[in-house]
């Protein structure tokens, strides 16, 4: 390789490295202080949802939120709808008995979705990480259960 096509290359492949981080996801920030990396996720099913302390239905609906994170095949995500941080969002997520990760970010803008005018709000999204649905109002394990297996016919 010749001294004028040394530095080109180089350049070239430092192009090519930036260019694929710029692709990946970045990891994103728990509650708990711990991050989460999208590519962990990859090939199970997600239920996001979106809580807040002052809604009734949400209470409702954490037990069986819980239980169905608790299925190897399904992750739950919680997301504050009052943007609540630090000690602040623990100290209500310890309250209201959230066993499941809460982000610290609403993931919509990864999704496409749009943040929830109502509450309590679950999307769920399939392994290839398109939405398949989008829930209101409290949710049973079972319900959103029924959905995923209905969703995941032919899609295996």
């Amino acid at each position: 390789m010749t001294r004028r096509r040394l530095p080109r290359s180089l350049a070239l492949l430092a192009l090519i490295l930036l260019l694929s981080a710029c692709g990946k996801d970045k990891p994103v920030s728990l509650a708990s202080g711990d991050t989460l990396d999208w590519a962990d996720l990859e090939g199970q099913w997600l239920a996001v949802n979106y809580w807040a302390e002052w809604c009734k239905p949400c209470y409702e609906e954490i037990p069986e939120l819980n239980a169905l994170d608790r299925d190897p095949a399904v992750t739950v995500l919680g997301v504050n709808y009052d943007s609540l941080e630090g000690d602040e969002l623990n100290a209500v997520i310890r309250k209201m008995g959230i066993n499941f990760p809460n982000l610290i970010h609403s993931p919509a803008p990864r999704f496409g979705w749009n943040h929830p005018v109502g509450l309590p709000a679950t999307f769920l999204v399939n392994p290839a990480g398109e939405v398949v649905e989008a829930r209101f109002g409290p949710q049973t394990r079972n319900e959103l259960l029924t959905v995923i297996q209905a969703s995941s016919e032919g899609w295996e």
